[in-house]
């Protein structure tokens, strides 16, 4: 009688996993690092559903700032300075050793500043097997 009832289970259990095996919902593509997110979108647009990288909502930069590599955001009239740390050890970037100014990228008139401009860290796997990184 018990290996009846052990056998009645294996069955229930394989008829459990094979329901929810084709029941689960479908791979999703999204991304909570905002500048791997930027770097390797699926397809090449945007990232959907979002995770932490749309633009507007409570949660944009916030890992970034909270990891640390995002130390500051300072803001003038006339422009909008990120300050980056690429030493952290979870940046998975590295410092281009100089800043990039992006003109006009905030408003007209308003500059964006990268300090330092960030590039692509090639010993972190994300980057060294990101489609739109490779030549």
């Amino acid at each position: 009688m018990r290996l009846k009832g052990l056998g009645l289970a294996g069955i229930l259990a394989g008829v459990l996993v094979t329901i929810v095996s084709f029941t689960a919902p479908s791979r999703a593509e999204a991304s909570i690092h905002e500048i791997i997110a930027a770097l390797c979108r699926a397809g090449g647009e945007e990232v959907v559903p979002f995770g932490q990288n749309k633009l507007g909502t409570n949660s944009f930069l916030r890992a970034l700032q909270a990891s640390g590599f995002l130390t500051s955001i300072e803001e003038t009239n006339t422009s909008v300075i990120l300050h980056f740390d690429p030493t952290v050890p979870n940046s998975k970037f590295m410092s281009a050793g100089f800043d990039l100014t992006i003109p006009d990228a905030i408003a007209p008139g308003v500059d964006l500043v990268l300090s330092p401009l960030v590039v692509p860290n090639p010993n972190f796997p994300a980057h060294s097997r990101c489609a739109n990184l490779q030549q």
